[in-house]
């Protein structure tokens, strides 16, 4: 299966491309693209360009240039309609390390409150993946800290947790001080996930510095 074009035109970050693309066929800007060559399974053009930053395609300054060409030419920040458990563009920024992506679709509306995957807010996935400064901007812009996910029923601050001990290497960025943040605006460190858990029994001995914060 060939991408569309201007899924090649993303992919070579061509913003002169897109929106020429764009300025002859607005529909594009809210017209699915596939995963990729191999998987069809499509999704709103501003939940892909959070995909490529997460395959390292381009940067995340590149993806928010391209993001706000596709909102400049009317794309929906939301993405298609809000379904409960189906990400929105700014649940997939946060999911995707899509940092400065997550800021422009805060900076032009996006419902902040959104539970996606596994009804996880972009708080939560931005607390798991340890991006503090998404998780100071949504603090600011007004997000639920103690907002429980519907499949978990966990906090922010224990997704926070998880994420420091059990999202790998790979995962692991500013999770410490996403917690710091979380317990300074007020998140409660007592709220348990669905089977009695509170965040610090997560924790062993190894942990010290986030069982510190815990205590």
């Amino acid at each position: 299966m060939r991408l569309p074009v201007i899924q090649q035109l993303m992919a070579r970050v061509d913003y002169e491309g897109i929106r020429k693309l764009l300025a002859q066929n607005p529909t594009l800007a809210n017209e699915g693209l596939p995963a990729d060559e191999m998987n069809p399974i499509k999704a709103h053009p501003l939940h892909r360009i959070c995909d490529g930053v997460f395959a390292k395609t381009y940067t995340d300054e590149q993806a928010a240039a391209m993001a706000k060409i596709f909102l400049e030419h009317k794309a929906n920040v939301n993405g298609y309609v809000l379904i409960e458990g189906k990400d929105s563009p700014l649940t997939a920024a946060a999911s995707l390390h899509a940092d400065e992506v997550a800021f422009l679709y805060i900076e032009y509306g996006a419902d902040i409150h959104h539970p996606g995957c596994h009804g996880g807010t972009a708080l939560h996935w931005a607390a798991w993946c340890g991006r503090d400064r998404l998780v100071q901007r949504l603090l600011q812009a007004g997000a639920d800290i103690n907002k429980r996910c519907f499949e978990y029923t966990s906090t922010p601050l224990v997704w926070a947790v998880h994420g420091y001990k059990f999202g790998g290497r790979e995962n692991r960025h500013h999770q410490l001080e996403c917690a710091r943040m979380l317990l300074q605006a007020g998140a409660d460190k007592n709220i348990p996930n669905k089977e009695g858990y509170k965040p610090v029994q997560f924790l062993e001995a190894e942990d010290a510095d986030m069982m510190a914060l815990l205590a």
